[in-house]
C-alpha cells in the first residue's frame, strides 16, 4: 500500500487560542475544534470535536500561570491519544516553570523536570518550544524537543531601525551567551550587566561591564517578569552615557507593577513576542508575532523537512 501522510489538525488550549489562530493561518489549515465541559467546582474537560484517528495533533499552550493552562494542555494530549492520533506534538512557546530548573537551596523541587515527566507521561510524541530560561532543560525530556529561537523574529526588526553605533547587552551574566548570539549577527559590541539579587524578583545592587557611552544599546533577554532588572539596567545605561536603551524579550510576563515600571523608565521601546498575551497596550511595548516561525517549522515536521535552518542562534 502507498505510504499516506497523516492529517495535521491544530488545536488550541483556551487562553492561547488568540495565537493559535494566527499559527493556524500562517499554516494554512482552520484551527481545530475542542470545547470545555466546567463542572461547578471549576474541574474541567477539553473535548475534541473531530476526528483524530492517525493524525499528526498539534497542541498550542504556552504554560503561563495559573496552573490550569498546564493542566489543560496535559488532559488534551491525553484525550488526543485516547483519540488514537498518531503523534500528539504540545507546542508550548513560553514553558512556564522553566526557572526551577535545579536545586538553586535545599529542600526545592525541579520544577521544570517535574513538568516533563507530566508532558510524557500524558502521552506528548514531541515538545516544541522557544526560548527557554535554561538550554538544558531540553534534557529533561525523552522525546524530541524542537527548541526555537526568537532571534528569527527579532534580527529583521532590530536591523529595520538602523541604529548607528549598536552595542547589545545582557541583564545578567546567565544572558551573557544570548547576547554574544545577537552581537555576531548584528556585528556590534556586547556588555553585561552584573546584578545581585537578596531575594527573588528584587534587584538589590547592579554593576555594568563594558562601555555604553555615545552608543545605542539592546538589552537581550529570555523573559520580563516585574521589568525590575531591566528598568534598573536603562536607567544605569543612560547614567553611563547611552543614547538610547531598548529591550527584546522572547516572553511578556509582566506581572504586578510591571507596565508601569516599563512605561517610567529609561527605556525607548520594549520589543516582545506574542507567546504570552499581554494585559494591556502601553507606548513602549512593541509586539513581533511569533505564529509564522512556528507554523512554518510544524509545517517542517509535517513533512519530516530539516529545521536546522531555524536555529539561528
Amino acid at each position: 500500500m502507498p505510504h499516506i501522510e497523516p492529517e495535521a489538525k491544530i488545536f488550541a488550549c483556551s487562553q492561547s487560542v488568540y495565537l493559535a489562530e494566527k499559527i493556524a493561518e500562517s499554516y494554512g489549515i482552520p484551527l481545530g475544534k475542542v470545547t470545555f465541559s466546567k463542572y461547578s467546582d471549576g474541574e474541567f474537560q477539553p473535548s475534541y470535536e473531530e476526528s483524530l484517528r492517525g493524525s499528526r495533533v498539534f497542541i498550542i499552550c504556552s504554560t503561563f500561570p495559573s496552573a490550569d493552562n498546564l493542566m489543560e494542555l496535559l488532559l488534551m494530549i491525553d484525550a488526543a491519544k485516547r483519540a488514537s492520533a498518531r503523534h500528539v506534538t504540545a507546542v508550548i512557546p513560553y514553558f512556564g516553570w522553566a526557572r526551577q530548573d535545579r536545586k538553586d537551596k535545599p529542600r526545592v523541587p525541579i520544577g521544570a523536570k517535574l513538568v516533563a515527566n507530566l508532558l510524557d507521561a500524558a502521552g506528548a510524541t514531541r515538545i516544541m518550544t522557544m526560548d527557554l530560561h535554561a538550554d538544558q532543560i531540553q534534557g529533561f525530556f525523552e522525546k524530541p524537543v524542537d527548541h526555537l529561537f526568537a532571534s528569527t523574529v527579532f534580527l529583521p526588526y532590530v536591523r529595520s531601525l538602523n541604529l548607528d553605533n549598536l552595542t547589545i547587552a545582557s541583564p545578567d551574566m546567565g544572558g551573557s551567551k544570548r547576547a554574544y548570539a545577537y552581537s555576531k549577527f548584528l556585528e556590534s559590541d556586547v556588555v553585561i550587566c552584573y546584578k545581585q539579587r537578596k531575594i527573588a524578583n528584587k534587584v538589590d545592587s547592579m554593576e555594568l561591564i563594558g562601555e555604553v557611552a555615545g552608543r545605542n544599546v539592546i538589552l537581550v533577554d529570555d523573559m520580563i517578569d516585574t521589568g525590575g532588572t531591566l528598568a534598573k539596567a536603562a536607567d544605569l545605561m543612560i547614567e553611563k552615557g547611552a543614547l538610547s536603551v531598548r529591550a527584546i524579550c522572547t516572553h511578556a510576563i509582566l506581572s504586578g507593577d510591571a507596565y508601569e515600571k516599563i512605561e517610567n523608565s529609561q527605556l525607548s521601546e520594549l520589543i516582545v513576542t506574542d507567546s504570552i498575551p499581554l494585559k494591556k497596550q502601553t507606548s513602549k511595548i512593541r509586539v513581533v508575532s511569533c505564529a509564522p516561525l512556528f507554523a512554518e517549522v510544524m509545517q517542517m515536521v509535517h513533512y519530516n523537512n530539516s529545521i536546522s535552518g531555524k536555529f539561528l542562534t
